[in-house]
């Protein structure tokens, strides 16, 4: 006679998909896609030129805007539409930037959402996207930033997006002096130099034009949608946040100095601070059926 207690037992299980399934949908969130697709056709939605609709891409058309003939016209960084960032980025998002204006958008927004996804992992996606929201819609490059930090442990070149946009955050690179690895430091500011090599080979006078703009914005105090403390009182704070990271071995201090050390902190800059996570718990990013068993022997990069 058939036990019929298995099957009580299948019935209360988790279904067992096939491993085939399982390696080409790992953990696919279906709450959190829905989220994320609410979010992204929100802004997508509310997008105008000139960010006028709560402020909807109101840092995006900074990077779609301008022409890599005239990209410091604007010379209010404070203004809407205003490029500050080296020539090499806009020169690297270049083909974006023949998409209509909103096009654009949906997909910064999506290359944003990645980002997230990457720093939070599949369980606490929705969350992450809740949370950065804000600057999801205003498009900022805060989120692109936390993920190089990450990344930039494996593959140091991934700095060179770091100091060729916002340039302080750069101070995360203590973290290699410190600990005294000068080859990925190296690498770091090697792959910085060709960018820039390369970039002023086809735009010398544009190198000059942001050195200048670098010049004359240098300390002025943001605006109100910023965290009212100066970058040089926050300076000093990241520098040793991060060497007391480096020193002690805990990686996740890298973005909270890099956030710190922001020109000017938005308070969307704040979510850098996602990246903590992925430094703290890096076995969030697997899938569960990758992580079961495995939770006990990951290592800490605490």
């Amino acid at each position: 006679m058939t036990d019929l207690s298995t099957y009580g037992a299948l019935g209360r299980s988790r279904p067992v998909w096939p491993a085939s399934l399982r390696r080409r949908w790992p953990d696919l969130p279906i709450g959190s896609v829905l989220v994320a697709g609410v979010v992204w056709l929100a802004i997508v939605l509310l997008a105008e030129p000139d960010g006028s609709r709560l402020g909807t891409g109101q840092e995006a058309i900074s990077y779609w805007g301008p022409g890599l003939d005239a990209m410091y016209a604007n010379p209010d960084w404070t203004t809407t539409g205003a490029y500050v960032y080296s020539p090499a980025f806009l020169q690297v998002i270049a083909p974006l930037k023949i998409l209509p204006w909103v096009a654009f958008l949906g997909v910064w927004t999506a290359i944003l959402m990645i980002a997230v996804r990457y720093l939070t992992g599949p369980r606490l996606f929705a969350i992450g996207i809740l949370l950065a929201t804000a600057e999801l819609a205003g498009g900022n490059i805060s989120l692109l930033l936390a993920a190089a930090t990450v990344v930039g442990f494996r593959w140091p070149a991934a700095w060179a997006l770091i100091l060729l946009t916002k340039v302080s955050p750069g101070i995360g690179l203590l973290w290699f002096a410190v600990r005294r690895e000068w080859r990925n430091l190296g690498i770091a500011l090697g792959a910085t130099a060709a960018v820039i090599a390369v970039s002023a080979a086809i735009k010398p006078g544009a190198w000059l034009e942001w050195l200048n703009v670098l010049s004359s914005i240098a300390g002025r105090d943001p605006t109100w949608a910023a965290v009212p403390i100066p970058l040089m009182v926050r300076l000093p704070v990241a520098v040793a946040i991060v060497v007391w990271g480096a020193r002690t071995d805990r990686r996740w201090t890298v973005p909270v100095a890099c956030m710190l050390a922001l020109p000017a902190l938005w308070y969307g800059g704040l979510t850098m601070l996602l990246a903590v996570i992925v430094l703290r718990q890096p076995d969030l990013r697997r899938p569960v059926h990758e992580r079961a068993g495995h939770d006990e022997a990951a290592p800490s990069v605490v």
